[in-house]
């Protein structure tokens, strides 16, 4: 609780600060900060049967918490430096088990509940510009006042979260302010580098021209697949991503596609090796072995159909012959969704949207499932298979000039877990609380 309330004082002390200070000065400094609560109400549901890690049959009610500071500072000419903290707390529905598409992004698979405060980035970023065709940025979240050219690399070092910089997407990423299930915030079948809260040690190479970019990241992986201590031994474990970006217009309305690869090598186990050693109820722990890999891809498009109407897909897949390591339990999935803006409705900063999202695992993650494998996401046990499915709405009202936002969120679950013996429907009903300065 104390945590709790040195976080909102921290906050409140950040929005005085913003309201009075001189905006036409030109600081070196950044400071912002963002406060979110989302209360879940899951129905019940008939099950046949239920098993460790799946999702509860019982109607439950869970609400998360996180608040975060975000500071900066212009260090010379191109550089820039960069801290967060952060404290969380809450817990998602059924304690993030049993659903891979699960429905809080805002969650983690932690097992307290109470408020912690911890270091979620601080790192280190240097423009190198390569022409004289400058553009001012202003001064916003982790983003000091400056001028960066067209054509540009950059170079970030640190404690970082590789979502922040690879599989971007306008309408469709950030659980915060837009839909709130895992597969809608990032391609689900990526398994990125990431601790348990999402966040790793990396570097981040990026080169920019007005209508592509490229991205190169290297970084860390947990010891354990979902830990929060990283694995330093570089030589045996570490995640590669590389991501190419274009830009074009399509009826002289803006549009993007995104092409993403990564190759992750772990100390993980192999689903298949798992049940030749134990055929009945595997344990993937006790083949876990160096070497081993997961790679895939995702491909992420997003267009302007109107002035207040965006679409997007995402289609991502992994190989899925070894265990999930940091993400979640989605070896393929497709997306597809749209957003509005509330100017249509003379409701400027409103935003609304829907989307649909289809899961799949791969055969042997299926059998390992169906022969009472665990994950640390999904094990109901055994397995009657079926893609997981997920629609969700949400609207979300602007409260306070940009800085309070409500808003309504409904998903409607079919399969959970892959499971068609425990096929649903699932009905989340959500309330998101969402502060910014």
């Amino acid at each position: 609780m104390r945590k709790l309330l040195i976080a909102v004082f921290t906050l409140g002390f950040m929005g005085l600060y913003a309201q009075t200070k001189d905006t036409t000065a030109v600081s070196p400094f950044s400071f912002h900060g963002q406060t979110t609560v989302i209360n879940q109400t899951k129905s019940g549901f008939k099950v046949p049967y239920s098993g460790p890690n799946s999702v509860s049959p019982d109607h439950e009610s869970a609400t998360s918490m996180t608040a975060t500071f975000y500071a900066g500072v212009r260090l010379w000419k191109g550089a820039s430096f960069y801290v967060n903290p952060e404290i969380a707390g809450g817990s998602g529905i059924s304690s993030v088990l049993g659903i891979g598409s699960a429905t809080n992004g805002e969650t983690f698979r932690v097992g307290s509940t109470a408020p912690k405060l911890y270091l979620a980035r601080l790192y280190f970023k240097q423009h190198f510009n390569l022409n004289q065709d400058f553009t001012q940025e202003l001064d916003d979240v982790n983003q000091v006042v400056e001028k960066t050219a067209s054509h540009r690399i950059d170079i970030t070092v640190g404690k970082l979260s590789m979502a922040d910089f690879f599989d971007q997407n306008s309408y469709s990423h950030d659980p915060r302010t837009q839909f709130m299930n895992w597969a809608l915030m990032d391609a689900g079948a990526w398994d990125y580098a990431a601790n348990t809260r999402g966040y790793t040690p990396g570097v981040v190479a990026e080169y920019f021209t007005p209508k592509n970019e490229w991205r190169y990241g290297y970084a860390l992986l947990p010891q354990i697949a979902n830990g929060n201590a990283m694995n330093w031994n570089v030589s045996k474990q570490f995640a590669q991503t590389l991501e190419y970006t274009h830009y074009f217009k399509m009826l002289n309305r803006p549009g993007a596609v995104r092409l993403l690869g990564f190759y992750n090598t772990a100390r993980m186990g192999n689903y298949r090796e798992s049940i030749a050693l134990h055929p009945m109820a595997p344990d993937i722990t006790a083949v876990r072995r160096y070497g081993n890999t997961k790679y895939g891809f995702a491909i992420n498009a997003e267009q302007q159909l109107s002035t207040n109407l965006g679409a997007f897909t995402r289609m991502s897949w992994n190989d899925g012959k070894n265990e999930t390591w940091a993400f979640t339990q989605i070896d393929n999935s497709i997306t597809l969704g749209l957003h509005a803006d509330g100017k249509a409705w003379h409701r400027n900063d409103d935003e609304a949207g829907v989307a649909l999202v289809s899961s799949g695992l791969s055969k042997p993650h299926q059998s390992y499932l169906k022969s009472g494998g665990q994950d640390f996401m999904l094990g109901d046990g055994t397995l009657h298979y079926g893609r997981e499915q997920v629609m969700e709405c949400f609207y979300s009202a602007d409260l306070s000039h940009h800085q309070i936002y409500l808003t309504a969120d409904y998903q409607l679950l079919f399969n959970p877990g892959y499971n068609t013996d425990r096929k649903g429907p699932l009905n989340v009903f959500s309330v998101r609380l969402h502060y910014a300065i």
